[in-house]
């Protein structure tokens, strides 16, 4: 029995004027937030499909659907925490997790300490356990313009 598994999850949310702007557990303010069915925290949104993925538990859509009338505007927090009931009672717990997200504004950095706390708390994890890191894509495609966020995970999961 292998006790080390590794997962990735990658997710895309538009932005429009309109909407909150949720990331990484917290409310940024911005002139555009992110559009989806549930919050469209699209930091949570990786980090449960990674998880998922590793300990070979479906995806996010397949737990979580989005033509579910009970996840409309659902705080991804709430997600992110069932993802980890899901994850302890098939015997895991997370090692690490690495995420990075593509922004081009608002800028990410000042609100990383922010967010990792906020994600230590909702996932029984240290701090330690939690890499935020954020990047732009230099005013290239959909990120650059503006239009979207997106965000890419790898979370180490061990039997426990």
């Amino acid at each position: 029995m292998n006790n080390f598994r590794i997962g990735f999850g990658y997710d895309v949310h538009q932005l429009q004027a309109g909407y909150d702007f949720w990331l990484g557990g917290i409310k940024l303010e911005h002139e555009t937030g992110a559009v989806g069915h549930s919050d469209a925290d699209v930091l949570i949104h990786v980090i449960c499909d990674a998880l998922l993925g590793a300990a070979n538990l479906r995806d996010i859509g397949y737990h979580f659907s989005d033509t579910d009338p009970k996840f409309k505007g659902i705080d991804s927090k709430i997600l992110l925490k069932e993802v980890m009931v899901l994850l302890r009672e098939s015997g895991y717990e997370i090692g690490n997790i690495d995420t990075t997200i593509c922004l081009q504004r608002p800028k990410v950095n000042p609100h990383i300490p922010t967010m990792k706390m906020c994600l230590t708390e909702v996932m029984n994890v240290p701090e330690s356990a939690i890499s935020i890191k954020a990047t732009t894509t230099e005013k290239l495609g959909f990120v650059g313009r503006e239009e979207g966020v997106s965000a890419y995970c790898v979370a180490l999961i061990h039997k426990i």
